[in-house]
Parts: C-alpha cells; sequence; structure tokens
C-alpha cells in the first residue's frame, strides 16, 4: 500500500547497470602492469577455460527467507510513522494554530481529517478505514497533545511511563514493567515533546540545563533528562496523578494494610501524632499519605508544602505551596525550606510537607515541636530505624552544629510514629511495618513496633503470600487515643487474634 511513498522517487543507477552500459574493457591478467603489452593467446586461452568449467548458482540467488509475522508488523509501522510525519509537517504548515485555539475539538479533528485526507492522495497512500482513523488520532495528539505518550496517558491501567530515548517506552502495570509498542520516530522528536511540556509550566531543558522536574496538566509528576548527560538519548519518567483518589478501604481491599491497622492509623492521625511515612521509590509513599490526611477534621487548617504539587487532599481548609527552581539567570529559587518558614506564620492548625530530603528537615522537625502537632511527611528509607538514621543525617547536612544527643532528642520529641511500605518483588505494595518512637534511653532514640507484614511463602503465579500480624506491644499512645475518644480494643494488638 506505500509502492508510491519512497524517499527517494527515481533511484539513482545501480554500479552494475552503469559498467554494463559502457564500452566493456580488455581483460588483463593478473599481476600485468598497465604499461605491459596484452598477451591476446593467453586471454583466448583463460576464455576457452571458464566456458568449460561448470558455473555455480551464485549464494546471493538461493530463495529467500521469508520475514517473520513481528518483522512485517514492524515494518508497516515504521511506514505509518513516515506517513504521519510528513503529514504532521503539513499540519503545521496548513493550520493557523493561533485561530484554532478557540476552535472546539470536533471543529479540530474536522480539519485535521480533511488536510489528511489530501496529504495521503497527494502522496499516493492508501490506507484502509482502521489505518486512516488511527492515523488522524495520532495527529490530534501530536497536534494537540503529547503525541506517543498520549494513549499511554489516557491509559488507566498504567501507573508510571519510563523513557529511555525515542525507541524503548516501558510502563508499570500492576507493579510490574512491560515494553511497549509505542515509539518516537527520532530523538529530535522526542525532545520536542519533552519541550513543550517543560515550555507550558515556565521551565526550560537544553544542554546547558539538561534536568528539570516539572507537572503536566493533569497533575501528572514529570522528569525528563536529556543528552549531554543522558548517553543514549534523552530520559524520561512520568508517575501519573490518579483521578480516583484512593481512600483507606481502598487501600484495605487492595491488601496494602489491614483492618486493625487502619483503625490504630485512624486514631493515631485524629490524636494528632506527628507521622512519617517511609519508604522507597514507588513504594506509594505519597498514596499512602494522601489516605492517612482523610482522617483529619474538615475543621482544622493545612498547609501543604511540595516540590511537585501531587497530594489530592479533600479538606475544605488547605493550603497549597510548591517549591520553585532557579530561573535562566540563576535567581528566583524557592526552596522547600522557604516555603516552611513562610507556613509557620500562616497560623497552619497541621503541616503536610510532600517529601523530606534536604536541609528543609530540621525546620520541620521544628514546626513538630513548636505546636503543630498532626503534622506528616515522607521520607526515603528502607527501615524505620533507617529513617531515624536518615533524620539525623539531613539535619547534619543542613549545616547546623548540633550535638548527637541533642539532635537524637529532637528527633525523639517530634516523631511520634514511622509507617513503613515497600514495594515487594511481586510487584505489590504494603505497609510492612508500623512503628511508635518512645523516647530515649541513653543516647539511643527507642522504638517498638506495633504491626509488621509476615511473609509466609509464593503462591504458583509467584505472589507473595503473607499476613499482617500485630506485634503484641499495647500502644505507647493508648491513654492518649482514650482521652481523645479513640479507645481501641486490646484484641487489635493480640497475635493470637490475627491467626
Amino acid at each position: 500500500m506505500f509502492s508510491r511513498y519512497r524517499k527517494d522517487s527515481k533511484p539513482a543507477a545501480s554500479p552494475a547497470a552503469t559498467a554494463g552500459s559502457a564500452k566493456p574493457a580488455a581483460a588483463t591478467p593478473a599481476g600485468a602492469g598497465s604499461a605491459e603489452p596484452i598477451d591476446l593467446q593467453q586471454v583466448a586461452a583463460l576464455k576457452a577455460q571458464a566456458k568449460a568449467a561448470p558455473r555455480k548458482k551464485p549464494a546471493a540467488q538461493a530463495a529467500p527467507t521469508r520475514p517473520v509475522p513481528e518483522d512485517k508488523e514492524q515494518k508497516r509501522r515504521d511506514k505509518l510513522s513516515e506517513v504521519r510525519t510528513e503529514l504532521h509537517k503539513m499540519l503545521l504548515d496548513t493550520l493557523n494554530l493561533a485561530a484554532l485555539e478557540h476552535a472546539s475539538e470536533a471543529e479540530l479533528r474536522a480539519e485535521i481529517t480533511s488536510i489528511c485526507a489530501d496529504g495521503l492522495n497527494e502522496m499516493g497512500v492508501v490506507l484502509n478505514k482502521e489505518e486512516r482513523a488511527i492515523l488522524n488520532q495520532e495527529l490530534y495528539d501530536e497536534v494537540t497533545g503529547l503525541g506517543p505518550l498520549e494513549p499511554l496517558l489516557k491509559d488507566d491501567t498504567v501507573n508510571d511511563i519510563l523513557v529511555n530515548g525515542p525507541q524503548q517506552i516501558f510502563v508499570e502495570r500492576d507493579g510490574r514493567l512491560e515494553l511497549t509498542t509505542v515509539r518516537f520516530k527520532d530523538e529530535r522528536h522526542l525532545l520536542r515533546i519533552i519541550d513543550k511540556i517543560v515550555s507550558a509550566v515556565g521551565r526550560r531543558v537544553d544542554e546547558s540545563n539538561p534536568y528539570v522536574d516539572a507537572r503536566l496538566a493533569d497533575g501528572s509528576r514529570f522528569n525528563a533528562m536529556v543528552p549531554p548527560i543522558a548517553v543514549d538519548g534523552s530520559l524520561v519518567s512520568i508517575r501519573k496523578f490518579k483521578k480516583d483518589k484512593l481512600g483507606i478501604p481502598d487501600l484495605v481491599r487492595y491488601g496494602a494494610f489491614s483492618d486493625e491497622m487502619a483503625a490504630y492509623l485512624e486514631a493515631a492521625v485524629a490524636c494528632r501524632l506527628n507521622i512519617i511515612v517511609s519508604g522507597g521509590t514507588g513504594s506509594g509513599k505519597t498514596t499512602t499519605l494522601n489516605a492517612l490526611s482523610s482522617f483529619i477534621h474538615n475543621a482544622e487548617r493545612i498547609i501543604t508544602i511540595e516540590d511537585t504539587a501531587e497530594l489530592q487532599l479533600q479538606q475544605v481548609h488547605v493550603g497549597r505551596m510548591e517549591s520553585r527552581p532557579a530561573n535562566v539567570e540563576g535567581r528566583g529559587a524557592v526552596s522547600q525550606r522557604d516555603c516552611l518558614k513562610n507556613a509557620l506564620r500562616m497560623r497552619p492548625d497541621r503541616i503536610i510537607v510532600g517529601e523530606t530530603r534536604g536541609e528543609e528537615v530540621i525546620d520541620m522537625l521544628q514546626a513538630m515541636n513548636t505546636g503543630h502537632d498532626g503534622s506528616m511527611t515522607t521520607i526515603h528509607a528502607n527501615s524505620a530505624r533507617d529513617a531515624v538514621s536518615r533524620l539525623e543525617n539531613m539535619i547534619s547536612m543542613s549545616g547546623i552544629e548540633m550535638p548527637m544527643k541533642a539532635m537524637r532528642q529532637q528527633i525523639a520529641s517530634a516523631v511520634n510514629l514511622i509507617v513503613q511500605i515497600s514495594r515487594l518483588q511481586d510487584g505489590s505494595r504494603r505497609m510492612v511495618s508500623v512503628s511508635e518512637i518512645t523516647g530515649m534511653e541513653g543516647d539511643v532514640i527507642t522504638m517498638q513496633e506495633i504491626f509488621k507484614y509476615q511473609r509466609d511463602g509464593l503462591d504458583g503465579d509467584g505472589r507473595i503470600i503473607g499476613r499482617f500480624m500485630p506485634s503484641g506491644i499495647r500502644s505507647h499512645y493508648s491513654e492518649r487515643f482514650r482521652q481523645w475518644g479513640y479507645d481501641l480494643p486490646a484484641s487489635i494488638y493480640d497475635p493470637s487474634a490475627a491467626e
């Protein structure tokens, strides 16, 4: 169907054809110099010997192998990609983009369909109805959306989109990574889509500033790194923004934690314990923080501080802040620490920091210690004890000279609860530990684990079999729960009741 579509309509004559049209030159025996006379008798003998010898069929004339269906499908996609590229250039030359800003979706689609039909006729390309519909949708996505990424962004089963150069795009579904058939035409095509995203939010990315963190229009988190830092092509990661917020009942139904843990966490949030949600990248820290925030009473004033706004709080009285990087001149940066300092002057009842990763930790701990009980944040760590060590390291990196014992006392008095989240090897996300910080013994911060996830093995499909177990230790804050009206039954701490 692409017989008339060629980059070179008149291919250049092959060397063999050129040689055939020229007058044949006289044969020269091997090893003879150009200045020596030709021995005609020797030439005649060689010709006779060549005629007498049996002719062998050249290896090149062997029957061609039939292409595998995957190769044929890939060639078809490559051809369609070439057609799409040519039509996109035609659209950019033809469409009045300024006039189409106020056009409806139906009008824009009709205009693109009409221009596509004219372009296909000019190129002599014949497509069936299904291929035309796909091509029109892809061109609409190129003009109004993010090109090849648009179908993946619309797919509700996709959680993350990971681009490793123009020809390799992975997605995460149900905690597992899988390679897709989506492709960019080349690196320039990928860079154009990246520039389209970052320019919409007032950011830039180029050789002098080769990485960028931004937010898409739907709230999805976007991060990109371009050459020369990215060696084999631009790297892009998109953490999709879920339209339907997962609540505590949803997470319990999906097996993230148990009903008993949910009852305990509800009491902890409502009684204004300071909570740190700890875990690795992609383990579900922000989702858990969102779910825990649902237990905050509507009458409280909440201030959220994030590098990229992801939290979806449902309360009425919420003030949202987002940090800002420096501009082209290196000025105008607003860090999370700057936002925290200003948040303390805005009469918050609770402060929620999307992620604590640097010098803002000291201001976060001071806020927890100065009347802003019930504050929450997330941190990257592999366990509850590691989370405490990370807090100590971040305080040291903030440039504040503080004795180790004073530093640990600050942490022990500020943080009440550490919730550890983990993404297991089967892709599932579990709340593997809930630990309370109970104080200090000498120079050591004392902790006690209230709940844990106990792994029992694997099933036939490679999924992890396990259960949530209480440790048997009664909560250090039981009396506080009772005073606030959350008198939890003793059975939720009993390991025998969970078996």
